[in-house]
């Protein structure tokens, strides 16, 4: 008969459990102590004699190379940062000639020139009392020259031989 897959009660059914398979263990063969043996001298092939050298110099390439970059990649951050401090320093600077341009034309200002005047050295207008009035003849006092001057100019060695041919 079959075995129903259904079943009515209220204990379960028992069921065959399979052990599970004992994995074999395979031994691994102890390893044998060998007493200190002087060590063989082993030849290295000029090829892999060659390989190594060409290994070490190619190592020794690719550092020298990066730090190269590294040390680079040093001395343009510290002229960045020089070009940085000197953009801050023109920045200040042109500020500070921005402020003395406004007091000099405040310094230039005609109403300002005369208030400092009057306050600081006591000066006032001129009144009519203290203008006098002066009569100039109205002759020329500028004198003509009476000397001819010629001006004399260094000639060299050339030229003076050139105006001696010219001049006969």
């Amino acid at each position: 008969m079959a075995k129903a897959k259904y079943q009515y009660g209220t204990s379960p059914r028992k069921t065959e459990v399979q052990q599970p398979r004992r994995r074999r263990v395979e031994k691994k063969p102890k390893l044998k102590v060998v007493k200190d043996v002087p060590r063989q001298n082993v030849e290295v092939s000029k090829a892999q004699r060659k390989k190594q050298i060409q290994f070490t110099a190619i190592t020794i390439f690719v550092f020298l190379v990066l730090l190269a970059i590294g040390y680079r990649n040093s001395q343009i951050s510290v002229k960045f940062s020089e070009m940085q401090k000197q953009k801050k320093q023109l920045a200040t600077l042109q500020k500070e000639n921005e402020q003395l341009k406004i007091n000099i034309e405040n310094g230039l200002n005609l109403n300002n020139i005369a208030n400092e005047a009057k306050t600081k050295l006591g000066m006032q207008k001129l009144t009519n009392k203290q203008t006098i009035y002066i009569t100039l003849p109205k002759k020329d006092y500028v004198e003509a020259a009476t000397e001819k001057i010629i001006v004399e100019e260094d000639k060299s060695w050339l030229e003076q031989i050139a105006d001696w041919i010219f001049q006969k």
